[in-house]
């Protein structure tokens, strides 16, 4: 009796090896195939010029199995490869988003931060809490990232950690929440937007115009109107331009004002701003402008805004 207990165990222990060395074998012949049509889906070669798109449409149809193998290939330096990896993995969507969440918990922060372009890209919304969890990562390109996709994502739900980022002591992850917040159109933080048009990055001022610009006009214009003295010149400056951009009477109205500033920059701005506003000068506002303006380069910005729309037209 025992001897066929023990010949039943052994028997059930060479199935299980036989299982676990086909399960190999098949790891390893995907991983083959995966690897062998990678290379040329991110060849630069001439000779691959027409086969790129095949090969990558083929390791997409391969589905969520392929995801790993593709993951391990972002430790690239290449950046076609990394390119190529993201394109892929876009091809496979939602099916690869599970094993990309999973991903998030790497030590490897390069791996990561890429893993947060790739979800980004994607845009599933079940990734919105995984990547809420990686946007305190001690790696600032981590957080740049995974900021970066929750705007492309779009989920409300990712408002408070995006507009805290506005904060983050590096200028290329408050960028990145800048633009997010106008892709989120977060409107409880207009006041911040507003603040980081006199940030140090120009990166982040200069999107921070564009996410304001996305924001309710009328809220966006209240809040303009007590930053417009600020003794960061920038804000006052950017602001200008996007009164113009706005174009409505409250608009012009503190424009106007603005061109009474003792400082010739400023009267400059918001002078440029007005003619943008009302390109026909139907308000007639141009020529008094022009008359009134006595520093010589304030007058010569005047002039050629002016000209360019007039020749615009």
């Amino acid at each position: 009796m025992k001897i066929k207990y023990v010949i039943s165990a052994i028997t059930g222990c060479l199935l299980l090896f036989n299982m676990l060395c086909s399960a190999a074998a098949a790891e390893a012949e995907l991983k083959r195939k995966v690897d062998s049509l990678f290379v040329i889906a991110s060849s630069g070669e001439v000779k691959y010029r027409d086969m790129v798109e095949p090969a990558m449409d083929s390791i997409a149809a391969i589905g969520a199995d392929a995801v790993p193998i593709l993951v391990d290939k972002f430790t690239t330096k290449s950046a076609r490869e990394r390119l190529t990896v993201i394109e892929i993995l876009k091809r496979i969507s939602s099916p690869a988003v599970p094993y990309l969440v999973t991903a998030l918990k790497r030590s490897n922060g390069l791996v990561v931060q890429r893993v947060c372009w790739t979800l980004g890209d994607i845009g599933d919304t079940t990734a919105v809490e995984p990547l809420i969890g990686v946007t305190g990562h001690i790696r600032w390109q981590v957080r740049d990232q995974a900021i970066g996709a929750l705007g492309k994502i779009g989920d409300r739900r990712a408002d408070k950690v995006v507009a805290f980022a506005l904060n983050d002591p590096i200028s290329q992850v408050r960028k990145a929440a800048v633009v997010s917040c106008g892709k989120l159109t977060i409107e409880n933080s207009i006041d911040q937007l507003i603040h980081a048009l006199g940030d140090e990055f120009y990166g982040a001022r200069l999107c921070a115009v564009g996410a304001l610009l996305k924001m309710d006009t009328s809220k966006v214009i209240a809040a303009l109107v007590d930053s417009m003295e600020s003794i960061n010149d920038l804000v006052g400056d950017l602001a200008c331009y996007i009164l113009g951009e706005f174009g409505t009477d409250e608009a012009i109205e503190l424009l106007l004002a603005q061109t009474e500033s003792p400082d010739a920059v400023r009267r400059a701005h918001a002078v440029v701003a007005i003619i943008k506003a009302d390109p026909q000068d139907n308000c007639g506002y141009y020529q008094m402008l022009l008359d009134r303006e006595t520093d010589r380069l304030s007058r010569l910005k005047i002039l050629s805004a002016h000209y360019s729309l007039q020749n615009a037209r």
